[in-house]
């Protein structure tokens, strides 16, 4: 053996079960590391199915292991192992087989590897190996069979098999004949043959846009999502559920003041001067129909919100209080406008009034939530301390 200095050369030779063969007959937990470990599954592979070329795939890593382990240079380093992803093939097998590389990585951080594979998944594994590590060489293995007619049987009643048993073909040898059979029927049925091929090319259509941009793995995704979805804590969900709400009350409430707006329109001006002098009343008649709907989604809002601080002990929940009572009384506010804004001929005493009632109702609500803190002072006050905490510190 051969003693080269230089920096150290960390090669894997690495083998790829895309279908996961390895894991669905013999039940062994993937990744595998080390050379016994990938023998002991090559054997159990193969004896429960000796035809299958996964077996072979992993004795062929092993046979390259032992082969450059024998050639090796004093700052070489070699590993094999073996990844598997999914028997459904598509978006799963690859996350799966992205993270089984992951975890061989952070046990042997190769800079360089030998894929391994039977040759059928080599474009698609390819570019998830090279994208983590450089891949140095790729070695295909492709079982030799026979060419006698016994066994060139065997071998086309075992792949016939695969795709009458096999999920990922079954799906097109036998699914989709059936369903353009089925819809077949269905138009004989009702006599509507001569519709045949629109239905047939509009299933077949379907089908394929259904598989070419991958909707199954996007509603895997989605279940797989809703499966492991866990809900917020109780003051979020109000906070989020408050907030749907008060978004919905207000585009009904501009949807309602658009209505009101266009009821002002009794005849559409000509010109642009006469649109100018309807304005005003086209802005009341909006406020008039949608001021109710908008206070009362931005008080459901600020009603979530205070639930919120109300449980992390947050002194904003006094000012909300402040917020929402100056919120209510503006309604009134808005509404002597909108009647002023509608008939300028009315007298502008009303809308005073309201103005100076929503300041004194502002002042007396700063009060009352000012003696409310004075009292609760010690509900708020770790929060406060959490506060001058985080200050200091940053």
């Amino acid at each position: 053996m051969a003693n080269t200095g230089g920096e150290e050369k960390r090669i894997l030779i690495l083998c790829v079960d895309r279908d996961d063969d390895l894991g669905k007959k013999t039940g062994i937990k993937t990744p595998i590391l080390g050379r016994d470990e990938n023998l002991n599954a090559a054997i159990a592979l193969a004896l429960r199915d000796p035809e299958e070329p996964d077996a072979n795939a992993i004795f062929e890593s092993i046979r390259v292991y032992d082969r450059l382990y024998g050639e090796r240079k004093s700052n070489e380093v070699f590993q094999v192992a073996t990844i598997t992803g999914s028997e459904f093939g598509g978006i799963s097998a690859d996350r799966k087989l992205v993270t089984e590389l992951n975890e061989v990585l952070e046990k042997f951080r190769a800079n360089e590897v030998i894929l391994v594979t039977d040759g059928y998944s080599d474009e698609a594994v390819l570019p998830l190996i090279e994208s983590r590590v450089p891949v140095s060489s790729v070695r295909r293995i492709v079982v030799r069979h026979s060419k006698s007619i016994e066994e060139t049987a065997a071998l086309f009643t075992r792949y016939l098999k695969i795709l009458l048993e096999h999920p990922r073909y079954s799906r097109i040898v036998l699914g989709l004949p059936g369903l353009l059979l089925i819809t077949l029927s269905i138009i004989l049925i009702f006599g509507f043959w001569y519709y045949y091929w629109i239905a047939f090319l509009l299933v077949l259509g379907v089908y394929f846009f259904y598989k070419g941009f991958r909707i199954d793995d996007y509603f895997k995704a989605f279940y797989g999502w809703i499966k492991e979805y866990s809900p917020p804590p109780l003051p979020v969900q109000i906070v989020n559920f408050s907030a749907l709400t008060a978004f919905i009350c207000v585009v009904i409430g501009i949807f309602l003041g658009w209505n009101g707006a266009v009821t002002e329109i009794k005849t559409p001006p000509a010109n642009v001067e006469g649109w100018i002098t309807l304005l005003p009343a086209i802005t009341g008649g909006f406020i008039g129909g949608s001021i109710d709907l908008i206070i009362v989604g931005v008080c459901v809002l600020l009603f979530g919100r205070a639930v919120k601080w109300y449980f992390e002990r947050d002194i904003r929940l006094l000012r909300t209080l402040v917020i929402v009572s100056v919120l209510v009384w503006s309604r009134q506010i808005f509404i002597e406008t909108s009647e002023i804004l509608k008939n300028p001929e009315l007298s502008y005493e009303r809308l005073v009034f309201s103005a100076v009632i929503g300041i004194m109702i502002a002042i007396a609500t700063i009060l009352i939530v000012f003696v409310i803190y004075r009292t609760f002072h010690d509900f708020f006050e770790r929060k406060e301390e959490q506060i001058e905490e985080f200050g200091e510190e940053s």
